[in-house]
């Protein structure tokens, strides 16, 4: 997870990913706001048969639908305890 981490970006992980980074990760340098060698290392994905355009797409669809699934555990979790409140007063 070296070089993640990029200038004016926000990035989430799963509650399970950032204990086991926590247990064995190493902060490294952050990615340059210009991507550094970013374009090198995407055609060396290519050259070696990666399709990085399908990637990208599974990756932000995979991303939205956790979200998703994070966001209605939340609302959930929300009615649950609002209801449980109006029950109790």
């Amino acid at each position: 997870m070296k070089a993640l981490a990029a200038p004016f970006t926000v990035n989430t992980m799963p509650e399970a990913t950032l204990l086991a980074y926590g247990d064995r990760g190493e902060v490294g340098a952050t990615l340059t706001p210009d991507g550094g060698d970013c374009e090198a290392v995407l055609a060396s994905f290519t050259k070696a048969g990666v399709d990085i355009v399908a990637l990208a797409a599974r990756l932000q669809d995979e991303g939205a639908s956790s979200f998703v699934k994070s966001w209605e555990s939340l609302m959930a979790r929300i009615d649950s305890k609002r209801t449980a409140m109006r029950k109790a007063s």
